[in-house]
């Protein structure tokens, strides 16, 4: 990869990874699951319909509305709630580390839906390495957190959280070229809002007792983690791999963990960095297998 698509990637990785750390501080003043991710979801749509609108980009395809719609749901709707439940019950750190599998998600996706990006043996070896990592994770108890937690619930939320992403990424790369990068991100967060608004409002009612601080979070998570890495995604998928542009899971658990621990006051427990050095190891396999291939 080019210098200039490294530093697309680490601006990404800082949104995605600081996103963890502001849902754990929104927990911290009383914002609820549903209220989070929909006021996320709805004012990043608002932002990118202004920005699509700027552009003259107001018009989609029948392409860009079917790529739309299938992020929606397995790039947003599902794993922003799966995460935005495991931040309740383990550390910022902690869900960033199991984030770190999404590159391999994606490569196992990318062997069944794109034919020139099989897996190879050094792809699996790290696929068994990192999740190696995920049992060590689980079987070690910790979660991160000074007190309470449940660990094994956050990395269950969080595995289906990451197999739909990954299965999201194959599928965006398989429809590159057929598409531009900001409808279809404008899409997205607009059908993720159909989906998730008005399961905020049955599940939990309207959002009135919101903090400032509360909406303060909110409009960080929608504009510096969610339209920002979002946009800058699809357009690195125009030009590199699904599973090369899926490394940025390298630096979202290095960002989740020294923020935590710096913000939050999070700990780092031996368990998590033994879980979390498997799961890094296997992501560092893949990745020199894809640059060699």
């Amino acid at each position: 990869m080019t210098r200039r698509q490294w530093t697309t990637l680490v601006v990404a990785a800082l949104g995605w990874g600081t996103g963890g750390i502001a849902t754990r501080a929104a927990f911290g003043v009383d914002v609820d699951v549903w209220a989070m991710v929909a006021g996320r979801t709805a004012i990043a749509g608002l932002i990118v319909l202004i920005l699509a609108a700027t552009r003259g980009e107001l018009h989609p395809t029948a392409e860009e509305v079917k790529v739309g719609w299938v992020m929606a749901v397995f790039n947003l709707a599902v794993p922003y709630v799966l995460f935005t439940f495991a931040y309740a019950y383990a550390s910022a750190g902690f869900v960033g580390l199991l984030a770190a599998l999404i590159p391999l998600a994606t490569a196992s996706f990318a062997h069944v839906m794109l034919p020139d990006e099989s897996l190879t043996v050094s792809k699996v070896v790290g696929l068994a390495s990192a999740f190696g990592g995920v049992a060590l994770l689980g079987l070690s108890g910790d979660s991160g957190l000074a007190e309470g937690g449940r660990p094994l619930l956050a990395l269950g939320l969080s595995l289906i959280a990451v197999a739909a992403i990954g299965y999201a990424g194959a599928y965006a790369k398989r429809a590159a070229g057929g598409y531009r990068s900001m409808p279809v991100t404008g899409l997205q967060f607009g059908f993720g809002a159909v989906l998730v608004v008005p399961a905020m409002f049955l599940i939990e009612g309207a959002p009135t007792a919101i903090t400032a601080a509360g909406w303060g979070l909110i409009v960080y998570m929608a504009t510096v983690s969610t339209v920002v890495p979002f946009v800058l995604y699809y357009r690195l998928l125009q030009d590199i791999s699904a599973t090369q542009v899926s490394l940025v899971g390298y630096l979202v658990p290095l960002v989740a963990v020294v923020g935590g621990i710096v913000l939050l006051g999070e700990r780092l427990q031996g368990g998590m960095v033994l879980g979390g050095a498997l799961i890094l190891l296997g992501v560092v396999l893949a990745d020199r297998a894809e640059r060699v291939g």
